[in-house]
């Protein structure tokens, strides 16, 4: 197989099922060496599948929530293919509740397996491309994060999910700033897919039409992910792009907007007929999902 990433290296993390598993076959068919990542037997499967299909994939087992296991990742890809040019971070779960029913185990869980999934890969493939890149080879690394229209707006239900993965775009923006300099561009997903996370809560909106276009069908949303882990997109870093089907839109995010100044120091009286002036002048923001 040969294509656009032909020949690079690249970690898919929740590589077993949905999206993961469509991004790293399709990296696989782009004609990268693939690490497939998860938690359990399905990394072999995905991977035994891609090499049938005539590419390169090697299981890598690990909870990438994990500090060390996280490494193990990185340094086992390292070993298997002599390097690494993309993360695609994509692992994540759902605990779906209302915040005043929500448990701390839900609340915990999903910040442990979303966030902190995403900074342990990231830290640790950062290292190594620093550590490249200060001995004077020329870095082209690519991170792909995934993070969600519920982190970027909000969604009902989702107080835990929607807090983790806003918390993931925004350390994409961080990482892109702070890894330009060694070579290495940070961009994010806001994806709308079928996967398992999502047909059994948006069973009616996620079905597979009988006929025609099925917009929902993750592999929709992986050609950007093989463009983005490619060599052709080094001039685009920080960016959160949302994609459904066959869209593909670039996400704006918080910017300043209407300001009210006085040269001294506000009095409690003032404020209110000040904030109605901004928000008169400011846009309606997007509303909540299921808002």
């Amino acid at each position: 197989m040969s294509g656009i990433v032909e020949d690079r290296v690249a970690i898919v993390t929740g590589a077993g099922q949905g999206l993961g598993r469509a991004h790293a076959q399709a990296l696989a068919a782009a004609g990268a060496r693939v690490v497939v990542n998860d938690v359990g037997e399905n990394a072999k499967k995905v991977a035994d599948a891609i090499v049938a299909a005539g590419g390169q994939a090697m299981p890598c087992v690990a909870d990438v929530a994990d500090w060390e296991q996280s490494k193990r990742l990185i340094d086992t890809t390292v070993e298997w293919f002599g390097g690494l040019d993309a993360l695609v971070n994509n692992a994540g779960i759902t605990r779906d509740r209302m915040l005043v029913s929500m448990s701390e185990q839900e609340w915990d869980d999903i910040a442990r397996v979303n966030l902190k999934g995403h900074f342990c890969p990231l830290r640790h493939a950062a290292a190594y491309w620093r550590e490249r890149s200060k001995a004077g080879e020329e870095v082209g690394a690519r991170v792909i994060n995934t993070s969600s229209g519920a982190g970027l707006l909000g969604s009902v239900g989702q107080g835990n999910y929607s807090a983790a993965k806003g918390a993931i775009a925004t350390m994409t923006l961080v990482a892109a700033a702070e890894m330009g300099r060694y070579g290495v561009t940070v961009n994010a997903l806001a994806p709308a897919a079928r996967t398992p996370m999502t047909e059994t809560v948006f069973a009616e909106q996620m079905a597979p039409p009988e006929e025609g276009f099925d917009a929902m069908d993750p592999a929709n949303v992986s050609p950007l992910v093989v463009w983005l882990a490619s060599e052709s997109s080094g001039a685009v870093s920080g960016r959160v792009f949302e994609v459904e089907g066959g869209t593909i839109g670039v996400m704006d995010g918080w910017q300043f907007g209407p300001r009210a100044t006085r040269e001294r120091r506000w009095e409690p009286e003032e404020i209110g007929a000040a904030v109605a002036d901004l928000i008169e002048e400011a846009p309606n923001p997007a509303p909540v999902y299921g808002a």
